[in-house]
């Protein structure tokens, strides 16, 4: 098939690169020449493993194209995938205002049939202000032309977007004709997955409703964890015992410094506004998002007990994104760590494999903050080695190594990514969450 995508930022481009890679010639719209001039060139502006190797490879067989111009893009297909930004307002709600611009040139332009899909996230009901848009500008036009609005969320993680969408456990669709139910059962239809079909409405909840439910069970079980510390029980053995339980499962039940990332804080804020404004009482979530905001607090008093002050210690720091396998600071937990580390006086020595470049835009080095080039340099002279980021070769470190380069042998583990008795085992002090 044809398929036109608009918006050329994460969602975006793994699902054209995507769709590209099964077959399909797509065509990105993007408003940035600049970025469309790097996409053209096979680069890809951010961190996704195997996403530029696939985008070179597409763009060599022909399947997949770059334009600022949406003209071209409409002219080019008649399914229309709306992938462009919804970031969060103060108030928590969504800023439509990319979506409402897409809708509206595209009424403007359109000189045919066109099916809509909202791939971005988007609150419950922006379909029908989709529809809206589009039938009044067609009306200004003085235009009668058919067009449908579809919900197609995404549910991709980042570090593993391309598997996630080559390989999903379920696709959700939302229509409300069936004219655009062939065309998306036509474009899905070598996918092995259930594949749901319901209105739009519900489809537009899902999304939602699935990230808010994942974030509940995470500060859950950091919930769980704090009284773990305080009774001497193993988290860990908790959330085995409990993953067991085919009504519950062991995914994201990993005690933490909680979550962030680009989803989990918007879609949850997003969907308690969404409760509030049809005068639903979502206090569950509120306090979901409360539980996560205390971790980076909790963390910090972890590191005042261990170390009894902070003024003029040097603390190396592995991992500044929100998770492994990308390079996203968003929301991450290292962004409300590291200031209040600072203010505390400590000095702080910080490395991540992919995302110091981002990190840097926002706390460049000074007198008290600095880059290491690797996990090593960063724990030399140290008074403790804290953990944010789970990534996988900090879990493969030579920690006989790193206990010589340090200054005390002390390390803070806000992922428990090792075992606390064959850490304690080589001489280090270990403090995890929620371990003993």
């Amino acid at each position: 098939m044809r398929l036109t995508v608009v918006g050329a930022g994460y969602v975006g481009l793994t699902t054209a690169v995507c769709f590209a890679h099964l077959g399909n010639e797509v065509m990105v719209v993007e408003k940035l020449p600049e970025k469309v001039q790097v996409l053209k060139e096979g680069k890809v502006p951010f961190y996704e493993p195997g996403l530029e190797e696939m985008l070179k490879e597409n763009l060599s067989l022909g399947r997949l194209f770059f334009t600022t111009d949406l003209k071209e893009g409409l002219d080019f297909s008649d399914v229309i995938f709306i992938c462009v930004g919804t970031p969060q307002r103060p108030d928590g709600s969504a800023d439509l205002s990319q979506v409402e611009e897409v809708a509206r040139e595209t009424a403007k332009l359109m000189e045919g049939y066109k099916l809509l899909v909202e791939k971005s996230t988007v609150p419950v009901n922006t379909h029908k202000l989709i529809k809206r848009t589009v039938e009044r500008y067609l009306k200004r036009r003085g235009k009668i032309l058919e067009f449908d609005v579809a919900s197609n969320p995404e549910f991709l993680r980042e570090g593993s977007a391309v598997r996630d969408f080559l390989e999903p456990d379920r696709i959700v669709i939302g229509v409300e004709s069936e004219r655009a139910r062939r065309i998306m059962e036509e474009l899905y239809k070598d996918f092995k997955c259930p594949i749901i079909f319901t209105d739009p409405t519900t489809s537009e909840l899902i999304k939602h409703a699935s990230n808010s439910f994942l974030a509940m069970k995470i500060s859950y079980i950091n919930m769980v964890a704090d009284l773990c510390e305080k009774v001497g029980a193993d988290v860990r053995l908790v959330a085995e015992g409990m993953g067991y339980d085919k009504r519950i499962g062991r995914e994201f039940l990993r005690a933490g410094i909680g979550w962030g990332g680009s989803c989990f804080p918007k879609d949850i804020k997003a969907f308690i506004k969404m409760a509030k404004d049809h005068g639903v009482d979502f206090s569950l979530l509120e306090e979901v998002d409360k539980i996560n905001q205390r971790r980076a607090v909790q963390f910090v008093e972890k590191v005042k007990s261990a170390l009894w002050s902070l003024k003029d210690k040097t603390l190396a720091v592995w991992g500044l994104s929100f998770k492994p396998n990308t390079d996203d600071i968003r929301e991450a937990p290292s962004l409300r760590l590291v200031p209040m580390l600072l203010k505390e006086g400590a000095r702080l020595k910080l490395y991540d494999p992919k995302a110091m470049e981002n990190f840097k835009k926002l706390y460049p080095p000074g007198k008290d903050l600095d880059y290491a080039p690797d996990m090593y340099s960063a724990v030399e002279g140290a008074s403790a080695l804290l953990i944010f980021t789970e990534w996988e070769e900090f879990q493969k470190a030579d920690l006989s190594r790193v206990k010589e380069l340090m200054e005390l042998p002390i390390i803070i583990d806000g992922r428990n990514i090792y075992e606390p008795e064959v850490v304690r085992g080589l001489g280090f002090e270990y403090y995890g969450v929620g371990v003993p």
